[in-house]
C-alpha cells in the first residue's frame, strides 16, 4: 500500500500534508502523534473512510477496518436510535454483546477465541447501553477481529481500559502481529506501543517527521515535540455565584446511607455508606464495568436510581423536591458519558460556556463576561484559535480538553472528573493534571477523581474508594474506603 503526496483536509483546513509512505502486508506500524497532529485523519484515509484532497493511494487492500473512538460513538448513537424503552415500558438495554458479535457471523470457535482474548465472556448477555466505555471498546475490537480484515487499523485501542483488560489486549495484539496480521495502531502515548510493532510513523502538526524502524531514542524524540508552556498560567478569578454559602469543615458535601444500585434481582453494589467532607480529595478505582460511573451518576442525579437511595448532596436530600439544577450549579463534571452525549451543534467556545449553565449547548443569552471567562480557559488550554470551530470537527483529544475546561470554568465546590485524561496525549495529560492540582491548591474545591492509571495519583488525593468483587450472592461489587 503506497501513499504518494497525500494531503488531507477537514473543510477548508489542511490537517495532514505531503505524506509519502509505503506499508507492506503482514507488518505492524504504529502512528504516534500528539493530539490534533493528524493521526486519525491519516487513519481514515488509510481505511477509505475519508478521501484525500490530493495525492494518490496505490495497491489498497481489499478489506480495511478502522476501529476508533469515533466508531464507538457511532455505535452508541445507533443504539440510542434503536432505544424502545418508551414503547415497551421498561428499560431497553440495547443489543447484547452476543447479538452484536453474531451480526458479523454465526457463532463458532472464532467468537469464543475473540471473547477469551478480550475478556468478554461475562458480558455476552449484557445490553450495549449498560456497558462501560472500556467494555464497549473491547466489544468493537472483537467485532473487528471476527470480520478478518486484510488491514486492521486500531485508533487509540487502549483508551478506557483498566489494567487487567489493558494487559489482555496488549497480549492479543502482540499475538496478532506475531501471526502476520497487517496492523496499524494509532496512539498518542509511547507506553501504548506493543513490543511486536517495530515500525513507527511519527506525526507532528500534520507532517510525517519520521518513518521506519523504531528508533532507539524514540522517547527523546517524542519529548522534543512537547510545546506546552514551561509554567502554568494564572487561573481566572473564582466567581462567588457558584460557591456554597458558609460551609463548616465537618459538614459532608455528600452523604450516602446504605447506597445500592439494582438491576432485576442483582445488585451492582449495596450497603454502601460513605460521606465526603470538604477538602477530602478522593480517588475512585476499580475494573471496567464495576460501577464507578454509576456511583457518580447517583451523586450528580444522572442515574435514575438516585431517588431510590438515601442521599444528601451539597445539603439537599435526594427526593425532597430539590431541583437538580440547584445541585449541579455547584458541581463541575466531566465523563465519558458526557462526551458521548454532547451531540449538540456547538462551537468550542459554546461548549466551555455551557459549563456555566450545566447544559449540553447554550440556549440563553450569554454576556461578554461569560464569553471572556470561557476565552480565558481556552487560552489556558491553548485552544483560543479553535474558539469558533464546531465541537464535533475537532479531534477527540481537543474535544476532551474542552469538556475539562467546561468542568473547571466555575471552579466549583465539588469537581468530579471521570477518566478526564482519556484520549489525551502524554503532554496534555500531565498538563491537565497539574492544572487540576493548581486549582485545588488555590481554592475551596473538593475533588473526586476516577482513573485507571497508576501514574495519575495526584498529590492532593487522600482517600480511595476501591470497587472489589463481592463474594455475596447476587451482589457484584463491594466498595471499600482506604
Amino acid at each position: 500500500m503506497k501513499l504518494e503526496n497525500i494531503n488531507i483536509a477537514y473543510g477548508r483546513q489542511t490537517v495532514v500534508r505531503d505524506i509519502n509512505w509505503t506499508l507492506v502486508p503482514g507488518t505492524c506500524w504504529t502512528i504516534l502523534g500528539a493530539n490534533a497532529s493528524g493521526k486519525s485523519a491519516l487513519a481514515q484515509v488509510l481505511s477509505g473512510a475519508l478521501k484525500p484532497v490530493s495525492g494518490q493511494i496505490l495497491q489498497s487492500p481489499e478489506k480495511v477496518l478502522w476501529v476508533s473512538l469515533e466508531s464507538q460513538q457511532a455505535l452508541y448513537e445507533d443504539e440510542l436510535y434503536r432505544d424502545e424503552s418508551d414503547l415497551i415500558n421498561e428499560v431497553d438495554e440495547g443489543r447484547t454483546v452476543r447479538q452484536l458479535l453474531e451480526e458479523i457471523s454465526p457463532w463458532d470457535s472464532d467468537h469464543e477465541h475473540a471473547c477469551k482474548a478480550l475478556n468478554l465472556d461475562h458480558l455476552l448477555d449484557r445490553g450495549y447501553r449498560r456497558l462501560s466505555s472500556g467494555e464497549g471498546r473491547r466489544t468493537l475490537l472483537a467485532r473487528a477481529l471476527l470480520e478478518k480484515p486484510d488491514l486492521l487499523i486500531l485508533d487509540e485501542p487502549f483508551e478506557g481500559l483498566d489494567q487487567t483488560n489493558y494487559a489482555h489486549l496488549h497480549e492479543a495484539l502482540n499475538t496478532l502481529a506475531d501471526a502476520g496480521q497487517w496492523l496499524v495502531l494509532v496512539v498518542n502515548q509511547t507506553a501504548h506501543i506493543i513490543e511486536k510493532c517495530q515500525h513507527i510513523a511519527l506525526l507532528d502538526e500534520g507532517k510525517l517527521v519520521y518513518q521506519g524502524e523504531r528508533p532507539a531514542d524514540l522517547e527523546a524524540v517524542w519529548r522534543h515535540l512537547d510545546n506546552h508552556r514551561e509554567s502554568l498560567p494564572e487561573l481566572p478569578p473564582r466567581s462567588a455565584e457558584f460557591q456554597l454559602p458558609a460551609w463548616p469543615d465537618d459538614r459532608a458535601l455528600i452523604r450516602i446511607e446504605n447506597g445500592f444500585v439494582q438491576y432485576g434481582d442483582d445488585y451492582q453494589f449495596r450497603d454502601f455508606s460513605w460521606q465526603l467532607l470538604p477538602g477530602e480529595h478522593s480517588r475512585i478505582h476499580g475494573p471496567n464495568g464495576c460501577g464507578k460511573s454509576t456511583l457518580l451518576g447517583l451523586i450528580t442525579g444522572d442515574h435514575p436510581q438516585c431517588y431510590r437511595n438515601t442521599m444528601q448532596v451539597l445539603g439537599f436530600q435526594r427526593g425532597s423536591g430539590e431541583s437538580i439544577w440547584e445541585i449541579k450549579k455547584h458541581i463541575g463534571y466531566v465523563s465519558g458519558s458526557l462526551h458521548r452525549d454532547y451531540r449538540a451543534s456547538a462551537s468550542a467556545l459554546t461548549v466551555v460556556i455551557s459549563g456555566l449553565t450545566d447544559s449540553i449547548g447554550v440556549y440563553t443569552a450569554v454576556g461578554e463576561k461569560e464569553k471572556a471567562l470561557a476565552m480565558a480557559w481556552l487560552d489556558i488550554l491553548d485552544l483560543t484559535d479553535r474558539a469558533h470551530t464546531p465541537f464535533r470537527s475537532l479531534s477527540m483529544g481537543q474535544q476532551q480538553l474542552l469538556l475539562i475546561a467546561r468542568a473547571l470554568i466555575k471552579q466549583p465546590p465539588l469537581i468530579i472528573l471521570d477518566e478526564p485524561t482519556e484520549g489525551l496525549d502524554d503532554f496534555n495529560r500531565f498538563y491537565v493534571l497539574k492544572l487540576v492540582e493548581k486549582l485545588i491548591a488555590a481554592g475551596d474545591s473538593t475533588l473526586l477523581l476516577v482513573s485507571h492509571r497508576g501514574d495519575e495519583i495526584l498529590t492532593c488525593i487522600q482517600h480511595t474508594l476501591e470497587f472489589r468483587a463481592c463474594a455475596t450472592e447476587k451482589v457484584r461489587f463491594e466498595i471499600v474506603k482506604t
